[in-house]
């Protein structure tokens, strides 16, 4: 268990790490009361004529209140349904956010470094390497997590902008028509100014969710004060009297309750930018206190108007200009949730381009001082088409918070798991040690995800089929790439072999250098093979380079680069990168000319395979797997470009393969 060894120089410093991380890290959480506490109360709310006397029920509770009330008809909810979902959203933050991750996950960091794929180096999943065929039960689990994370990275954006905007027609009623236009202006803007980079714009994040945080504590610290009888709900037997006294609902309404912990993912996936203690900082005394006093305080005021259901977030705040000024900061604390979480998609594909489970795309970096920071443009439309059409298509953001449980129970369910054998294969915990800490988790996380079942009918189909085309996308990709690994350069010519190639009397030696990709470290490449048989020449300096992702988030600069003469002018290069880092064969070289490589980069040719798909073979895949690949292959951005290397230095040799 490793800590950053990096620590701030003073306590301004500290805090203004902390401050920091309230803008990236807690953005997601931080948005959740504008829709939680609604999406929770709203089973256990009673409609009331004006008679005083209940109206039958429509079908079960789900159909009661889920907006605002008639003039004619009352909404009443009972104190003690009050007090239970407060309770349970209470200790929900507490055993989830605090204890679960803050304070045991974050520690299973990849030398500082968070996020699924961290789990997925420390458990030691996918052990077998490039040469195994199939993929782990393990590592397809660390995939669905991830995938499930794709999913919350389209709908984030959707929910926080849409709930937010909704709260206009709260001021102004009859705008409620240009709900849908504003919010998807607003998308388009924050997706449109993505390739700028957040350098500037991100400086701001932190003091604006500061603001944030402290109108949340103020504004239901007022309430509280008001009506401080909910404060018994910290209480947990609240809660528990909750389940006995609506069995019916309480499925439901654990279904709302999850989203007050939507976003806790990035706790762990954005560690390494702030690290464990300036995340703490930021939680305790910020995020926590914030988002617990205005749960109470939305509480507080449902206990005298209980019509206010319909969006008691806004109903806290006095109507005039502190209303305005709330809605506004509303929509501004949305768009830095969804920058976040946009961001932190650009860093899960970068992640699983680099391990090997995604086709290689453009990756551009939008600040050469922060090398995290880096923008897709590939994934930045696909995301900005998918929330704008999932606005588009539920409306209503009571309905859209429907798909979003599903995809966070699912992926702190996977954490869970990848958590357990990172305690016994990497802390080296005993088996009832590790279950004695993760069953308690893993009940939890179940019973939420369970609760969030019932929703797949409403919305929850939406995390679940992009999940599912994320992962039949990193399936196919990855077995693809062990099938041609297997069969192309698994039985390649070894280095004495090559030696004799070079120093044959039939191969003419030619001035320059040739840089020949290799995809394994230890044999000789095709495509020299290839050039060899075909042209019977060869350069003077050879370079066998192999591109290598290691299980770390970065790889220093001193271990980065292997050179190693293998002899007739012949050198072989590993040139090592993280998983969180874009290679840059221009930078390799110049690194091996430094190492005393007789070269000249200008004169440099490099040589690459370009596979070309052909269906119909023996491999083991499904057919349609097969033509997945093939179409993936053809699309996937070529290697010249991915490794940053002149165009005009170039050789590119055709190699047919059939699947």
């Amino acid at each position: 268990m490793s800590e950053n060894t990096a620590k701030p120089a003073s306590h301004a410093a500290r805090g203004a790490l902390a401050i920091a991380a309230l803008g990236v890290v807690f953005g997601d959480i931080g948005t959740s009361p504008l829709y939680a506490l609604r999406d929770s109360i709203r089973y256990l709310a009673i409609k009331v004529p004006a008679t005083g006397q209940p109206l039958p029920a429509e079908s079960d509770a789900a159909q009661a209140v889920a907006a605002a009330v008639p003039e004619s008809v009352h909404a009443v909810i009972e104190q003690g349904a009050v007090l239970g979902v407060l309770s349970l959203i209470f200790w929900l933050l507490m055993l989830v956010v605090s204890l679960k991750y803050l304070t045991f996950i974050t520690r299973a960091d990849n030398r500082g470094e968070g996020g699924v794929f961290a789990l997925f180096s420390r458990a030691r999943f996918d052990r077998g390497g490039r040469r195994k065929a199939a993929i782990g039960g393990g590592t397809l689990l660390i995939l669905f997590g991830a995938c499930m994370l794709c999913g919350e990275g389209v709908i984030t954006p959707a929910v926080s902008v849409l709930s937010a905007a909704e709260g206009l027609t709260l001021i102004a009623p009859q705008t409620k028509p240009l709900v849908l236009p504003l919010t998807c202006v607003i998308l388009a803007v924050v997706f449109w100014v993505q390739n700028r980079g957040t350098q500037t714009i991100g400086r701001i994040y932190g003091p604006i969710m500061l603001v944030w945080f402290a109108t949340l504590g103020a504004l239901g610290a007022w309430q509280i004060w008001l009506n401080p009888v909910v404060l018994h709900a910290l209480n947990p037997w609240h809660a528990w009297v909750l389940f006995r006294a609506h069995p019916a609902e309480i499925t439901a309404v654990l279904g709302g309750v999850v989203l007050a912990i939507t976003g806790v993912e990035a706790i762990y996936a954005d560690m390494g930018h702030f690290g464990r203690r300036a995340i703490a900082i930021a939680w305790y005394g910020f995020a926590l206190p914030g988002l617990v006093l205005n749960y109470f305080g939305q509480g507080a005021h449902l206990l005298w108007d209980a019509n206010a259901v319909g969006n008691p977030f806004l109903a806290i705040a006095p109507e005039g200009p502190i209303r305005f000024f709330v809605l506004f900061l509303s929509v501004l604390a949305a768009i830095i949730a969804s920058q976040a979480m946009i961001s932190g998609t650009f860093s899960l594909i970068r992640s699983s381009v680099q391990l090997g489970f995604f086709p290689r795309l453009q990756v551009l970096h939008t600040n050469a001082a922060q090398r995290g920071q880096i923008y897709i443009p590939l994934v930045n439309v696909t995301l900005a088409l998918g929330a704008i059409g999932i606005v588009l298509g539920f409306q209503e953001s009571g309905r859209l918070t429907a798909a979003y449980g599903i995809a966070v129970t699912a992926a702190m369910t996977v954490t869970t798991f990848a958590f357990y054998f990172v305690a016994r294969r990497s802390w080296r915990w005993s088996a009832w040690q590790a279950l004695a800490l993760c069953v308690p988790f893993a009940v939890i996380d179940l019973t939420l995800l369970y609760a969030n079942l019932h929703k797949i009918v409403d919305g929850g189909w939406l995390p679940l089929a992009i999940g599912a085309g994320v992962l039949a996308i990193m399936h196919t990709w990855k077995i693809g790439k062990n099938e041609i690994f297997r069969r192309v350069y698994a039985n390649e010519i070894t280095e004495d072999e090559l030696k004799d190639i070079a120093s044959s009397r039939h191969i003419k030696r030619v001035r320059g250098t040739g840089v020949f990709m290799a995809g394994n470290p230890s044999g000789t490449p095709l495509v020299l093979l290839h050039h060899v048989k075909a042209n019977k020449v060869l350069h003077e300096t050879i370079v066998l380079l192999s591109i290598l992702t290691e299980e770390v988030p970065y790889v220093p600069d001193s271990e980065r680069v292997d050179v190693r003469e293998i002899g007739e002018g012949v050198w072989r290069t590993c040139a090592k990168y993280g998983y969180m880092e874009s290679p840059d064969v221009a930078a390799v070289i110049e690194e091996i000319r430094a190492r005393g490589v007789p070269l000249k980069p200008s004169e440099a040719t490099y040589y690459f395979n370009r596979e070309m798909i052909i269906t119909g073979g023996e491999a083991h895949m499904w057919e349609w797997q097969k033509r997945l690949y093939s179409f993936l292959s053809r699309n996937a951005r070529q290697a010249r470009d991915y490794y940053r290397l002149p165009p005009m230095q170039i050789i590119e040799v055709g190699l047919p393969i059939q699947l």
